[in-house]
Parts: C-alpha cells; sequence; structure tokens
C-alpha cells in the first residue's frame, strides 16, 4: 500500500492532467451533437470489431462440436431413407437397407503401404467387422477390428483392399485399389478391352460386396489409360481427401446376416 502512494503521488500531476481531459471530453460531447455522434460511431466501430474477433474465437472452439452435430443430423436423415442413390443425371432411388453411424476419426495414416484408420465408435455402439467406412465425399475404407468403444478400418490406402465397382456411364463391372504410392490416385482394374473409359468419367461402388450401398462414388477416371492384354487398367482420383478426413459414417447392411447365410447355402451345394 505505502508503494502505492508513493507512486500517486509521483504521478499526481498527470493523473490530474487526465481526469480534466476526461472531464473536457465528457463536457464537449454532452453540449455539441457532432462530437457526441462521432464519438459514438467510434465506440461503434471498436465495440463491434471486438464482438466479430470474439465471435470468430468462439466458432473457432466450437467448430469441432457443430461439424459433429451436423454428422449425427446427416446420419439421421440417411437412416430415415433419405439417403438417394444417384442412378442417371435425372432419376434417383431410395436405399433403406443400410444404417449409417456417425463417427469420428481418431487416427489416420496416408504414408504407408498398409494404412489404416481409427474411430471414436465401437461394440457397444453397433460397430462389427467387414462393414464399410465413407466419408462424406466417398468411400474411406473397411472395419476389420472392433474394441468396445472403437474400431480401425483398413483404410481404402491399403495394399489388400480392392472395392467392386463399376463405371457410372454404362453400368460396366471393375475392381479398384491404390497405386500404393500416391494418397489422391487409385487404380482401376479389370476394365473389358472394348471398353476404353475417359477422362473425368465417375467411378462409383457396385453394391455387390453386401458392405457398401451401391452407387458411393469412388472417383474419377484420370489421364493415364492402359489398353493391351486381355483387360485394361485406369488411373483413378479418389473422391475422398484421406489427408484431411475427420469425421465419416459406418454402413451397416441389414440384410447381411440373410445374405451371408444364402451365400453360404450356395457354396455348399
Amino acid at each position: 500500500m505505502r508503494f502505492l502512494f508513493i507512486f500517486l503521488k509521483k504521478q499526481s500531476f498527470f493523473l490530474l492532467f487526465i481526469f480534466l481531459e476526461f472531464i473536457a471530453i465528457l463536457l464537449l460531447v454532452n453540449h455539441n451533437n457532432y462530437h457526441k455522434t462521432n464519438i459514438i460511431n467510434s465506440s461503434n466501430v471498436i465495440t463491434g470489431s471486438f464482438n466479430s474477433v470474439f465471435s470468430a474465437i468462439s466458432d473457432y472452439f466450437f467448430l469441432k462440436e457443430a461439424n459433429y452435430q451436423l454428422s449425427k443430423e446427416n446420419a439421421l436423415l440417411l437412416n430415415a431413407g433419405i439417403y438417394l442413390s444417384q442412378v442417371s443425371d435425372s432419376s434417383y432411388i431410395k436405399d433403406t437397407t443400410y444404417r449409417f453411424i456417425p463417427a469420428r476419426v481418431i487416427s489416420n495414416t496416408t504414408r504407408n503401404r498398409n494404412n489404416y484408420i481409427m474411430i471414436n465408435k465401437g461394440r457397444s455402439h453397433g460397430v462389427e467387422k467387414e462393414m464399410g467406412l465413407v466419408s462424406p465425399a466417398g468411400i474411406a475404407g473397411i472395419i476389420i477390428s472392433v474394441s468396445e468403444n472403437y474400431s480401425s478400418a483398413m483404410s481404402l490406402l491399403h495394399k489388400d483392399t480392392r472395392i467392386s465397382a463399376r463405371l457410372k456411364n454404362n453400368g460396366q463391372m471393375v475392381d479398384v485399389s491404390w497405386n500404393g504410392i500416391d494418397y489422391k490416385k487409385g487404380i482401376v482394374e479389370n476394365i473389358p478391352t472394348h471398353i476404353i473409359p475417359s477422362h473425368g468419367d465417375t467411378v462409383i461402388t457396385s453394391g455387390y460386396s453386401f458392405v457398401f450401398p451401391e452407387n458411393i462414388i469412388i472417383g474419377t477416371i484420370g489421364e493415364k489409360i492402359e489398353q493391351g492384354g486381355n483387360l485394361n487398367r485406369a488411373e483413378l482420383y479418389f473422391s475422398t481427401d484421406f489427408n484431411n478426413l475427420y469425421y465419416v459414417y459406418i454402413t451397416e447392411n441389414l440384410a447381411s446376416a440373410e445374405l451371408d447365410s444364402l451365400e453360404m447355402d450356395i457354396n455348399n451345394e
């Protein structure tokens, strides 16, 4: 307290000057509408700037929660049958065979030969092995390991991943795999020699694997198309950005048990 009094005594003239300036400004504002308006406008600008900054900061901290809430709302729409499989440019069909479970990515690799995606949903949320994993932009992977609250998926960026697909423009069945080099690119294989895809053609899921619904986009044909031999191959640009993967959906085939039983009966004949 003693030091405070010493400081006030040393700065008494300066503090008196500040006080008198404040009184002068107050009198000027109260008796002059022009200056009063200018000061109010200036204070509004300053206040607005501070509010914008604080709003931006708040939005940043709540962005993750907002995105997660949005993913849950999207899943509700998907489960309600709003998921639309695009068959052509002008016609759509509903697909209600699948249930969609929203999840957040907690670990993801893209630079290894075999890459994996870990998510924050597991057995307690209804997740099982061999369920699909899709991003808002397209295919992401296949669940291979499940614990009570977490799951691990074999990414599309894995040497053993092969997706049953087809060319959207003509329905031709093909297979999709990863080239093992670039996380943005894959390979479209087993293209009949009489089919020559064009750069930019869309590749979608076939629906034959019981893991993914049909007509989910996988990517688009690149510029490199290899012709020769019995089958053609083409470069594929993945629609999913695996280096920017945060929220995904787990695809549960509600008819998988029945389909597996039928498949087993066929194999036993």
